[in-house]
């Protein structure tokens, strides 16, 4: 459901905006003060052009607002979709590509930039959950506690800024990505700094099978990262909480970060080493396959001029990961060997 407040006068125009886009429904009820009420029921794939629009022909208001709201259902059932012949012929262009629905259901830009924002929290509340996934994280590891390690994983607190980092790359957002650039230093920086006091002060053995596993990353390591972050784009896209509870434990950003700070601060240095080759190769893994996937997934700019501009930038992040992580395969593959 989106809801529109608008002054009565431009109200006027609404029928008009609202031709050819792809809504079930829609209806005015005035308010006080000369304005009115719109509201517009449109299935989930299509919300986004609609948005689009509207947003293009009413912004120069001062006085306007719309709010996006969550339908469970709604009677009579909206008829099934249909797929035009032409739908799958040709290629947009960018300036066409806010016109029409996604052609995979997805949530739409303005939730989706909502959700990502909500991941990267305020900066003490980010590094509160920073500072207690890497204390439970250390006290798994050490004590070579599967389930403890996996609820540090859960509490994931770094998946949210690189999800974010990928979203601002998608969109050319630099407001954005500045944001969850921040985050990652404070997360990481804050994660690694207590973690090497841990170790420091309470020793870690480099022999615990816990902390084994995190200190020889294999080449197969980065497959799991990229089949991981692209799952974690695709349930962000797809809006499928229950699946990204899921992600968060595969990609593991925290562990082995916690265990190259651990053997760092015990003065393990080479097995500390090997645990930051894996958490460098799944921080570049869920970047690439993030940016990657929300390309793949049709996210882009509101307007066209913006999406070429994005289109741009993503393609220099993602050649700059790709490089990155052929160096690091590289690495791998030699240290391996």
């Amino acid at each position: 459901m989106i809801q529109v407040l608008l002054p009565a006068p431009s109200a006027d125009s609404l029928e008009s905006t609202l031709e050819g886009l792809d809504i079930l429904d829609w209806w005015t009820s005035p308010l006080p003060g000369e304005r009115v009420e719109v509201d517009i029921l449109a299935a989930a794939e299509a919300v986004e052009p609609v948005m689009d629009k509207l947003e293009a022909r009413f912004s120069v208001l001062e006085d306007w607002r719309l709010i996006l709201k969550p339908v469970e259902a709604t009677l009579p059932r909206p008829p099934a979709r249909e797929e035009k012949n032409g739908d799958r012929e040709g290629k947009e262009s960018p300036r066409e590509a806010g016109t029409r629905p996604p052609r995979v259901p997805r949530v739409n830009r303005e939730e989706l930039y909502a959700t990502v924002q909500d991941g990267l929290g305020d900066p003490l509340s980010f590094l509160a959950m920073i500072l207690l996934s890497a204390v439970v994280a250390a006290f798994g590891l050490v004590h070579d506690d599967v389930a403890v390690i996996i609820g540090a994983m859960v509490i994931a607190p770094l998946l949210g800024p690189n999800m974010a980092l990928a979203l601002a790359t998608t969109l050319g957002d630099e407001d954005l990505a500045r944001k969850a650039l921040l985050r990652n230093f404070l997360g990481i920086g804050s994660a690694l700094a207590l973690s090497l006091l841990l170790g420091f002060l309470f020793g870690a053995d480099p022999a615990v099978p816990a902390l084994a596993a995190r200190t020889s990353p294999q080449v197969d390591s980065l497959l799991l990262a990229l089949a991981s972050g692209t799952a974690g784009a695709y349930a962000l896209t797809g809006g499928g909480a229950n699946t990204l509870i899921g992600v968060m434990v595969a990609v593991a950003l925290m562990p082995p970060l916690v265990t190259c700070g651990m053997l760092l601060g015990a003065n393990h240095p080479t097995p500390a080493l090997g645990a930051l080759l894996l958490f460098l190769a799944n921080l570049i893994s869920v970047n690439l396959a993030g940016v990657a996937t929300f390309l793949a997934r049709g996210i882009h700019p509101r307007s066209w001029w913006e999406a070429e501009r994005a289109s741009r930038a993503a393609r220099k992040a993602m050649a700059l990961w790709i490089v990155l992580l052929l160096a690091l395969a590289a690495i791998l593959w030699y240290s391996s060997g």
